[in-house]
Protein backbone atom coordinates (compact mmCIF):
# COMPACT_ATOMS: atom_id res chain seq x y z
CA UNK A 1 0.00 0.00 0.00
CA UNK A 2 1.44 3.40 -1.00
CA UNK A 3 1.51 6.25 1.50
CA UNK A 4 -0.74 9.08 0.45
CA UNK A 5 0.53 11.53 3.04
CA UNK A 6 4.33 11.52 3.03
CA UNK A 7 4.66 14.65 5.21
CA UNK A 8 4.62 14.63 9.02
CA UNK A 9 4.44 17.80 11.10
CA UNK A 10 7.04 17.62 13.89
CA UNK A 11 6.70 18.67 17.53
CA UNK A 12 8.87 21.45 18.90
CA UNK A 13 10.83 18.95 21.00
CA UNK A 14 11.51 16.77 17.94
CA UNK A 15 12.55 19.84 15.94
CA UNK A 16 15.12 20.84 18.57
CA UNK A 17 16.38 17.26 18.79
CA UNK A 18 16.84 17.09 15.02
CA UNK A 19 18.62 20.46 14.98
CA UNK A 20 21.18 19.04 17.40
CA UNK A 21 22.13 16.40 14.80
CA UNK A 22 23.49 18.75 12.12
CA UNK A 23 26.31 21.32 12.36
CA UNK A 24 25.20 23.85 9.73
CA UNK A 25 22.02 25.80 9.12
CA UNK A 26 20.96 29.01 7.39
CA UNK A 27 20.16 32.22 9.20
CA UNK A 28 17.80 34.71 7.55
CA UNK A 29 18.14 38.34 8.60
CA UNK A 30 17.97 41.84 7.15
CA UNK A 31 21.04 43.52 5.66
CA UNK A 32 20.74 46.93 3.98
CA UNK A 33 16.93 46.65 4.12
CA UNK A 34 17.03 43.41 2.09
CA UNK A 35 16.67 39.78 3.16
CA UNK A 36 20.00 37.99 3.58
CA UNK A 37 20.62 34.28 4.03
CA UNK A 38 23.91 32.88 5.29
CA UNK A 39 25.05 29.37 6.17
CA UNK A 40 26.34 29.29 9.76
CA UNK A 41 27.67 26.73 12.17
CA UNK A 42 25.54 26.35 15.28
CA UNK A 43 24.73 24.23 18.31
CA UNK A 44 21.63 23.72 20.41
CA UNK A 45 22.52 24.65 24.01
CA UNK A 46 19.97 24.86 26.82
CA UNK A 47 17.08 25.10 24.37
CA UNK A 48 18.66 28.01 22.46
CA UNK A 49 20.44 28.00 19.14
CA UNK A 50 23.93 29.44 19.39
CA UNK A 51 25.35 30.63 16.07
CA UNK A 52 29.04 31.31 15.45
CA UNK A 53 29.89 34.37 13.32
CA UNK A 54 32.89 36.58 12.70
CA UNK A 55 33.13 39.41 15.20
CA UNK A 56 32.67 42.82 13.57
CA UNK A 57 31.17 41.37 10.39
CA UNK A 58 28.08 42.72 8.67
CA UNK A 59 26.39 39.47 9.68
CA UNK A 60 27.17 40.04 13.36
CA UNK A 61 25.77 43.58 13.14
CA UNK A 62 22.70 42.37 11.24
CA UNK A 63 21.88 39.66 13.78
CA UNK A 64 22.45 41.30 17.16
CA UNK A 65 19.19 42.45 18.72
CA UNK A 66 16.95 41.50 15.79
CA UNK A 67 14.26 38.97 14.98
CA UNK A 68 15.60 36.35 12.60
CA UNK A 69 14.65 33.05 11.03
CA UNK A 70 16.87 29.98 11.08
CA UNK A 71 16.48 26.84 8.99
CA UNK A 72 18.34 23.55 8.97
CA UNK A 73 17.61 20.25 7.32
CA UNK A 74 18.89 16.85 6.40
CA UNK A 75 17.70 15.79 2.97
CA UNK A 76 18.45 12.79 0.81
CA UNK A 77 18.12 13.74 -2.87
CA UNK A 78 18.12 10.10 -3.98
CA UNK A 79 15.15 8.93 -1.89
CA UNK A 80 13.56 12.41 -1.68
CA UNK A 81 13.22 12.04 2.07
CA UNK A 82 14.43 13.97 5.06
CA UNK A 83 13.43 16.69 7.45
CA UNK A 84 13.45 20.47 7.66
CA UNK A 85 13.12 22.72 10.71
CA UNK A 86 12.37 26.44 10.79
CA UNK A 87 12.91 28.60 13.89
CA UNK A 88 11.95 32.26 14.40
CA UNK A 89 13.13 34.28 17.38
CA UNK A 90 15.18 37.13 18.74
CA UNK A 91 18.94 36.96 18.26
CA UNK A 92 21.32 38.58 20.74
CA UNK A 93 25.08 38.51 21.09
CA UNK A 94 26.30 36.28 23.93
CA UNK A 95 28.11 38.69 26.25
CA UNK A 96 28.33 36.81 29.55
CA UNK A 97 32.00 35.68 29.85
CA UNK A 98 31.09 32.32 31.40
CA UNK A 99 28.62 31.56 28.61
CA UNK A 100 31.22 32.54 26.00
CA UNK A 101 33.79 30.22 27.63
CA UNK A 102 31.23 27.40 27.68
CA UNK A 103 30.51 27.80 23.96
CA UNK A 104 34.23 28.01 23.16
CA UNK A 105 34.79 24.75 25.08
CA UNK A 106 32.10 23.10 22.91
CA UNK A 107 34.26 23.72 19.83
CA UNK A 108 31.72 25.87 17.98
CA UNK A 109 33.49 28.16 15.50
CA UNK A 110 32.47 30.21 12.44
CA UNK A 111 33.11 28.67 9.02
CA UNK A 112 35.39 31.58 8.22
CA UNK A 113 38.12 31.48 10.84
CA UNK A 114 38.19 34.10 13.57
CA UNK A 115 40.41 33.89 16.66
CA UNK A 116 37.69 35.65 18.68
CA UNK A 117 34.32 34.66 17.21
CA UNK A 118 31.06 36.26 18.20
CA UNK A 119 28.33 33.94 19.39
CA UNK A 120 24.71 34.84 18.77
CA UNK A 121 21.99 33.20 20.87
CA UNK A 122 18.64 32.68 19.19
CA UNK A 123 15.78 32.04 21.59
CA UNK A 124 13.17 30.01 19.69
CA UNK A 125 9.75 31.66 19.73
CA UNK A 126 8.16 29.88 16.76
CA UNK A 127 9.41 26.41 15.86
CA UNK A 128 8.05 24.27 13.05
CA UNK A 129 9.30 21.26 11.19
CA UNK A 130 8.35 18.61 8.73
CA UNK A 131 9.60 15.15 7.91
CA UNK A 132 9.17 13.68 4.45
CA UNK A 133 8.70 9.93 4.46
CA UNK A 134 9.75 7.63 1.65
CA UNK A 135 7.14 6.34 -0.74
CA UNK A 136 5.91 2.91 0.16
CA UNK A 137 4.62 1.58 3.49
CA UNK A 138 3.51 4.05 6.18
CA UNK A 139 5.30 4.77 9.46
CA UNK A 140 4.58 1.29 10.80
CA UNK A 141 6.46 -0.21 7.84
CA UNK A 142 10.16 0.12 7.26
CA UNK A 143 10.01 2.10 4.01
CA UNK A 144 13.14 2.97 2.05
CA UNK A 145 15.14 4.30 5.01
CA UNK A 146 15.23 1.21 7.16
CA UNK A 147 14.37 1.72 10.83
CA UNK A 148 11.26 3.87 10.49
CA UNK A 149 11.31 7.32 8.99
CA UNK A 150 14.84 8.69 9.34
CA UNK A 151 15.49 6.71 12.50
CA UNK A 152 18.86 5.05 12.04
CA UNK A 153 18.48 4.29 8.35
CA UNK A 154 20.33 5.85 5.45
CA UNK A 155 20.26 9.35 6.88
CA UNK A 156 21.06 8.37 10.44
CA UNK A 157 24.14 6.22 10.89
CA UNK A 158 23.66 3.86 7.97
CA UNK A 159 24.70 3.90 4.35
CA UNK A 160 25.64 7.57 4.14
CA UNK A 161 27.52 7.65 7.41
CA UNK A 162 26.66 9.68 10.48
CA UNK A 163 24.57 12.42 8.94
CA UNK A 164 27.00 12.87 6.07
CA UNK A 165 24.43 14.53 3.81
CA UNK A 166 24.11 17.40 6.29
CA UNK A 167 27.87 17.68 6.66
CA UNK A 168 28.69 17.88 2.93
CA UNK A 169 29.34 21.54 2.17
CA UNK A 170 28.75 23.01 -1.23
CA UNK A 171 29.97 26.51 -0.41
CA UNK A 172 33.34 27.84 0.82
Amino acid sequence: MEREDRVETLSEAECLRLLSTVPVGRVVYTEHALPAVLPVSFEVLDGRLVLAVRRGSATARGLDGTVVAFQADLLDPVTRTGWSVLVHGRADAVSDPEQVRRVLRSGLRPWVGDPEPLFIALVPELVSGRRLFPTGPGPSGQGALGQGALGQGALGQGALGQGSVGRRLLWP
